[in-house]
């Protein structure tokens, strides 16, 4: 019987490499994000020998969380892997000059989102006892950098609530891990710097980045392990990235 895995931020960057690297395997998948005609496209591009259902939302709006795994066809219900992975960068300011606002969208996707995303899907795993958790972090949760202040907690958070987590439902045999990637090249920046394409384009200038396609790999590996194998937190950088301040550029 196929798996079906649950993928958030699916119509971008790493969510989207990791459905199209899930449907090759053949999982089937419910692919979340909040840009419909996107969903729209991956569905098309994706469906044919596995069963794709969309959910359009925003993960910030607990409601509508809710709501959409609510209203999941009978196909879709049993969710055998959850990828946590929608998440954002706003900003790249010293503490004194943030936005407030920059800081409550990240707090608001990376760690409530994830979180409302959990609580939503767990039921059913607890209930079967099994299930695999897969909470997409980052090397900011592992270190902080110059003006990474709040993006850099949001992280620490995940890695926290990984930990929580896994401590906590270890009774249940649920698998709960965390792939935690340093520069990897997608619209990450763009974000960051609210469409300033120069300033974006600079942050993966003189070095090869990691690209989608290497995480979703990664991915794939931690969910097709056995099942008494539980890769609970791995981190992978680009060989030109030692941490997230040392980076070996050619100039």
């Amino acid at each position: 019987m196929k798996k079906t895995a649950l993928i958030t931020g699916a119509t971008s960057g790493i969510g989207k490499a990791t459905a199209e690297i899930f449907a090759k395997q053949g999982f089937n998948l419910v692919l979340c994000g909040r840009r419909q005609d996107r969903l729209d496209d991956l569905k098309k591009q994706l469906e044919g020998s596995v069963e794709i259902h969309t959910l359009n939302f925003d993960v910030r709006d607990r409601d509508a969380v809710f709501a959409a795994v609510e209203s999941l066809p009978k196909a879709f219900t049993k969710i055998d892997i959850l990828v946590n992975n929608a998440g954002n960068a706003h900003g790249l300011d010293p503490i004194d000059k943030g936005s407030i606002d920059d800081w409550e969208a990240m707090l608001d996707i990376n760690v409530k989102g994830l979180l409302y995303m959990s609580k939503a899907i767990l039921p059913q795993m607890v209930e079967r006892k099994a299930g695999h958790i897969i909470n997409i972090g980052s090397t900011a949760g592992k270190e902080v950098y110059p003006n990474g202040n709040v993006y850099c907690a949001s992280k620490h958070a995940v890695d926290a609530i990984n930990q929580g987590m896994r401590i906590d439902l270890n009774a249940y045999g649920i698998r709960v891990g965390a792939v935690n990637p340093g520069l990897v090249q997608t619209e990450f920046s763009d974000v960051r710097f609210k469409g300033d394409a120069d300033r974006a384009s600079k942050v993966y200038q003189g070095f090869q980045p990691l690209k989608p396609e290497d995480i979703a790999d990664i991915i794939l590996f931690v969910v097709t392990r056995p099942y008494h194998v539980n890769i609970a937190d791995l981190v992978v950088m680009p060989t030109a990235q030692a941490s997230s301040t040392i980076v070996k550029k050619e100039l």
